[in-house]
């Protein structure tokens, strides 16, 4: 066919044709058609370019019918597989696409990417885990401004901290509990306080979820560079490497991202307890004592105060990011999905609480000093084992789940960013899977952000833990205080009917981590917190736009049963037309009202996760097919 919509002739020579005729427009009608390769007798070759049919189709692709990647995978199912680009720069490209992200995954093939508690554990703990890698050291890097003295509140802050842990840690498994099939924050706030903090609760989780890919990649880095100082001048450059390289891992799904994240997260624990243990049996004598490493002690600048032992607390308290990643990603976890994951959290709890109380015991026995060039697990290390091999390879565990402990962050928050797509609070696109079944939209849009972050801050793990801990605590003390309401509702009013147990769990989760939130903002807003707190009002504020937007453009596209019926009631003509649609409105109307207008038989498929209710076009000459997993 033509530019000018003319086709060529019928015959039984296939090929590809071009016209001599000498209309202005194009083709004339009586125009002679002619084979472009001059060879009347040659048959079209699978991939050959032929004119479009419209005027700005300059070429369509032929491939012959016989010759479609398609396969049966059921007696009268088919799955069409994308056909490779015919081009140069687009077949490098899509063969590129396949050696970093790999082969596309059916959407039947999504059961088979969840993972087991092995497995889950090297995914979402990654995160709370690694934290112990610098929270001690947060500790000891505030109470160093009041002197050596102050040292005396180490321990006490590291107790307060880890009974804090064993609070959430109990909460967030009433709240998997209570909804098995998956329970972040957003959805749980959401259910029950309403869609203002549910906002409230996203817009700090979106912020914390950058700032731990920022964190901990920094904190990874400074693990390299105190091994290796000769590498500190390259520290920025290093954190935005890792970053992209965590943004590939993940864009590959789920499934291989868990599995290259097991070796690293089980390499710290093994490493870090083996260090811990040889640390307490030098406490008792086993082992000869060890000679501390010993940094220069900075002069008082601050008086011991309750302010500045509160401040030291909330600094601590990173240890506790990332403890409600399990809850969010149920949907994960293999079958029976709820018990796995409660399974899960309570392991990682008892190995969090282990790690962090036992780096910050030796860290106040051994008066370890935080330096800006070497981290206390360096200093620690190098005080058990000195510079033997074994110094290198807690080093290189400690970097290696820092970086990788940003892998919850690329797990949740694009998780996050779905469903607040779906409620129509962020750009749709946000919902779509990529080749690999992951929500690329959002791993991409996280790697952009955090790199940006980094680069701003320097890579500096100091200047990113005062904006850290408020989103984290803030959406701590959301998700329990919904909970509370949540189990006050399921009795229905009645006493008899109410589960105290886990109102009770749930409610003082709730008044400890709010009281942990406000400790966190008075404590470091002039550190840099309040930036957190004015991005977060600014974050709703984009997300109720963007909600503005799509509920205006769903009004202006809405219509009755009655339109429907009107606009779709045309003559009978003997041809079929299938129409995929998303939903019913009017923009869907007016291709259903086209296609009854040049055929009989109407066809709108619609894909929906569920059932669909929207039948009201079946009387009116159109079949409405609703396909749902």
């Amino acid at each position: 066919m033509c530019s000018s919509g003319h086709s060529p002739p019928l015959g039984p020579v296939p090929g590809v044709y071009s016209c001599t005729g000498t209309e202005q427009g194009g083709c004339p009608r009586s125009g002679r058609w002619e084979m472009e390769s001059g060879e009347p007798s040659s048959p079209i070759r699978n991939g050959t370019n032929i004119p479009g049919t419209h005027p700005g189709d300059r070429y369509i692709r032929h491939v012959a019918s016989g010759d479609l990647p398609i396969r049966e995978i059921a007696p009268g199912r088919f799955v069409a597989e994308p056909a490779e680009p015919v081009s140069i720069l687009g077949k490098a490209w899509f063969r590129l696409r396949r050696a970093i992200i790999g082969r596309p995954l059916h959407t039947a093939e999504a059961p088979h990417q969840r993972i087991g508690k092995v497995k889950a554990l090297a995914v979402f703990s990654s995160d709370a885990l690694s934290s112990t890698a610098y929270a001690t050291e947060e500790i000891l890097r505030v109470l160093i401004l009041a002197g050596t003295a102050a040292y005396a509140f180490v321990v006490p802050i590291g107790a307060a901290i880890v009974a804090l842990l064993a609070i959430v840690i109990f909460s967030y498994r009433q709240t998997i509990h209570a909804y098995p099939h998956g329970g972040g924050t957003y959805i749980v706030t959401k259910d029950n306080l309403g869609t203002g903090p549910a906002l409230l609760a996203a817009a700090a989780l979106l912020s914390g979820y950058v700032l731990t890919v920022a964190v901990s990649i920094s904190a990874g880095v400074a693990a390299i560079t105190s091994a290796f100082p000769s590498l500190y001048p390259y520290r920025v450059e290093l954190a935005v490497t890792a970053i992209l390289l965590l943004t590939v891992i993940n864009l590959r799904g789920v499934r291989e991202s868990a599995t290259i994240f097991m070796l690293p997260t089980y390499a710290f624990i093994i490493c870090v307890g083996a260090l811990i243990l040889l640390g307490l049996a030098s406490l008792v004598g086993i082992v000869p004592t060890p000679h501390p490493v010993r940094h220069e002690v900075p002069a008082p600048s601050s008086p011991l105060t309750l302010f500045l032992i509160l401040r030291a607390f909330a600094s601590g308290s990173t240890a506790l990011t990332g403890v409600e990643a399990i809850a969010d990603g149920v949907p994960a976890f293999k079958e029976p999905q709820a018990e796995n994951a409660r399974t899960t959290l309570l392991a990682m709890g008892l190995i969090l609480g282990f790690l962090f109380s036992g780096i910050t015991l030796l860290s106040y026995h051994f008066h370890l000093v935080p330096n800006e060039r070497e981290t206390i697990v360096s200093q620690l290390a190098r005080t058990l084992v000195d510079d033997s091999p074994f110094y290198y390879v807690v080093q290189a565990a400690t970097a290696l789940i820092l970086f990788l402990a940003a892998n919850t962050a690329f797990a949740d928050f694009p998780r996050l960013a779905y469903f607040l797509a779906r409620d129509r609070f962020l750009p749709r696109q946000f919902r779509f899977q990529g080749d690999r079944l992951a929500f690329s939209t959002g791993i991409v849009t996280l790697g952009l952000f955090t790199s940006l972050l980094v680069v701003i801050r320097q890579a500096s793990v100091s200047a990113l833990i005062p904006l850290y801990a408020v989103g984290v605590f803030t959406a701590f003390t959301l998700s329990q205080s919904s909970m509370v309401v949540h189990w006050w509702r399921s009795a229905n009013g009645s006493l008899r009917h109410l589960s105290w147990h886990s109102l009770v769990i749930n409610g003082i989760g709730a008044i400890a981590t709010g009281v942990v939130t406000v400790v966190v903002v008075v404590t470091k807003f002039v550190h840099g917190a309040w930036m957190v707190v004015l991005l977060i009002p600014a974050l709703i504020g984009m997300m109720l736009a963007i909600h503005h937007h799509y509920v205006s453009v769903a009004e202006q596209l809405r219509v009755t049963t009655d339109e429907v019926r009107r606009r779709l009631r045309f003559g009978l003509r003997r041809s079929v037309a299938i129409v995929p649609i998303a939903s019913l409105n009017r923009a869907s109307l007016t291709a259903l009202a086209y296609a009854r207008s040049i055929a009989d038989d109407v066809v709108a498929v619609m894909w929906q996760p569920s059932p669909s209710r929207e039948k009201c076009c079946s009387n009116a000459g159109v079949r409405l097919v609703s396909r749902f997993p």
